[in-house]
């Protein structure tokens, strides 16, 4: 990734494209926010199933292209007790939606109203992509949204970002690359991309500000 510290002195031009994950930047999703609901008051038990039944690995093999229908019958098997709430991960998905991040969505706004072209690259399933993308209509700001289950691809894999150069046609050195994920930020910047890994609305306004972007 980019030194925050350096962002203007190495991008002496300013970019002309952006991309932005979702999930954790423009999106609020967590499965906390169902499985509090079906852990009233057991926030330790809640945390003991996300680690160990409906893991973020098992949850990333759906991103991959992988059917939840397949990860469920994998799943059901070894923890039988716990059945109801395996299938309410998928039955209930859309509950993990915790709504947009205003702050971002506000920068994305100001992007779009200064014509930078502006694209999304996304870990997330294609069965749940359809149920959430009309719950955000600033997803319609995008010109193309790569969705990691409809390529079959994951990122960090370099395959992936490339994917997006091809359908896009950006420039990587000339596009900032935006992922709340270190390493995925990281694979960016291998492949040439102005990665930013994002912390807050507020730490993205001002690295974007050094390149020479509108945030407001």
């Amino acid at each position: 990734m980019i030194d925050r510290s350096s962002l203007r002195a190495v991008n002496r031009v300013r970019p002309e494209a952006v991309v932005f994950d979702l999930g954790g930047v423009l999106i609020d999703w967590d499965p906390r926010h169902l499985y509090r609901k079906l852990y009233v008051g057991d926030e330790a038990g809640m945390e003991w199933f996300l680690a160990n039944v409906c893991t973020g690995a098992w949850n990333v093999a759906q991103d991959g292209g992988r059917t939840f229908a397949e990860g469920i019958a994998l799943l059901e098997p070894l923890w039988p007790e716990h059945r109801p709430m395996i299938r309410a991960f998928h039955e209930r998905w859309v509950e993990m939606l915790g709504g947009p991040i205003h702050g971002t969505v506000a920068i994305l706004e100001a992007l779009k109203r200064d014509g930078v072209v502006l694209h999304a690259l996304t870990n997330w399933s294609a069965e749940t992509f359809p149920i959430g993308r009309p719950l955000f209509p600033f997803l319609e700001h995008f010109g193309h949204i790569v969705v990691s289950g409809e390529v079959k691809m994951l990122k960090p894999d370099p395959a992936i970002y490339r994917h997006l150069v091809a359908m896009t046609e950006v420039v990587p050195e000339r596009t900032v690359y935006i992922d709340d994920s270190a390493k995925n930020a990281e694979g960016a910047a291998k492949e040439g991309f102005i990665a930013i890994r994002f912390e807050s609305p507020e730490q993205l306004a001002e690295d974007l500000k050094k390149l020479g972007l509108p945030v407001a």
